[in-house]
């Protein structure tokens, strides 16, 4: 080796605790002395790389300098062992498209095996839904939505979904949710016309929060609408003297009329008290769903109401309870001609399927939605 050049030198693999660090050295030799030098060395193997004889610098092959590093520092792991470098599949963009449109179709048909198996009732649900289905079925019907509309709601999906669309599972799932919006009766609001008022009761079960949604109302309608409307409040709640104190508490920090009615035949008066507002708002005095004595009074109100006012029903019910008892509240309620819907408690449950089926078997709009505790943001 005495007429070897040494030419670079290049840590490959650095120490670690199982392994010495490995080098890779490039040597090379003048192209005059290549004969004498192969005749003299008796240390290259037979089986090593051919020098090349074409370049002015003949170098070793990589990856014999580096097995014969690896021996010397005792490596065990079989690394460099020279091998013919396989040509790398190449795709075009198309050709990367369809694959991921096929792994994207395999995976719908894995939810849908998946799915075909989350209820025991799911064979009568085959006979006239499609597997693909399945999933958002299971979805719905998880939410709280009553099994009549949500095979119904299924049947007019079938209807009027195009075929094209149902192989992918996010496609039914954005169809499916868009005509559920379009299924739903809303109230949008309205703005008292010039002359006139609003006046809206609230009424429906204890402890469902219709205090402070009246609350949350007046702050909305007398501070964060552009125009800043003059607002008054009628208690019928003297039953329970802490929701009156509360009310209270609202009307004096926002600086609002209120009234308070103990006997039905004072209600028309209260009405007349407040003549000079935009809205007047009604917090009423809540009950058990059974209870048919409260919601008499409240009806000897409404029927008793000799002014010039319409009044506005709105039947506030929680969103936490199950659809059957969201439908036996309005039916017991029924009586007092509710208008529209309101719900509350939104932060407090995930599924609103609920919600969905009662607007959908009532035909009543839903006008607001409450969603926490917060005065006036969570409307």
């Amino acid at each position: 080796y005495e007429n070897m050049l040494h030419i670079d030198t290049k840590e490959i693999q650095k120490k670690s605790l199982g392994r010495e660090a490995l080098y890779e050295i490039v040597m090379g030799i003048e192209s005059d002395t290549l004969h004498s030098t192969y005749e003299k060395t008796s240390t290259i193997p037979k089986d090593g790389r051919p020098l090349t004889q074409k370049s002015a610098d003949v170098l070793y092959d990589i990856s014999y300098a580096a097995q014969q590093i690896s021996k010397i520092a005792d490596v065990r792991d079989p690394l460099y062992e020279y091998q013919e470098p396989k040509p790398q599949a190449t795709f075009e963009p198309k050709e990367l498209k369809e694959i991921k449109a096929e792994i994207a179709k395999l995976g719908d048909k894995v939810k849908i095996i998946q799915n075909m198996f989350w209820d025991e009732k799911s064979p009568e649900l085959e006979s006239h839904i499609p597997s693909e289905f399945a999933e958002i079925y299971r979805l719905a019907y998880q939410s709280g939505m009553n099994r009549e509309h949500l095979d119904a709601i299924m049947r007019m999906t079938l209807e009027h979904m195009p075929f094209r669309m149902r192989e992918n599972s996010a496609t039914i799932k954005r169809y499916f949710q868009t005509l559920l919006r379009k299924m739903v009766p809303v109230r949008l609001e309205s703005m008292p016309s010039v002359g006139n008022k609003k006046v809206m009761m609230l009424v429906g079960p204890t402890g469902v929060g219709k205090t402070t949604s009246v609350a949350k109302l007046a702050a909305r309608y007398s501070y964060l609408m552009q125009k800043k409307y003059k607002v008054g409040l009628v208690v019928l709640d003297t039953y329970r003297i802490g929701a009156v104190e509360q009310l209270m508490q609202y009307a004096r920090m926002m600086k609002l009329g209120i009234e308070t009615v103990v006997d039905p035949i004072d209600f028309a008066s209260a009405l007349e008290s407040l003549r000079y507002c935009d809205y007047i708002l009604i917090d009423t005095m809540g009950s058990s769903p059974y209870d048919k004595t409260k919601i008499e009074k409240i009806y000897e109100c409404l029927e008793g109401n000799d002014t010039k006012y319409n009044i506005d029903v709105v039947l506030v019910m929680p969103s936490s309870i199950k659809y059957e008892d969201l439908k036996a509240t309005y039916e017991n309620f029924s009586t007092l001609n509710v208008d529209t819907l309101m719900f509350t408690k939104l932060d407090e449950t995930r599924g609103f399927g609920n919600i969905f089926s009662l607007a959908y078997e009532t035909k009543k709009p839903i006008s607001y939605f409450s969603v926490g505790q917060e005065v006036p943001e969570d409307l």
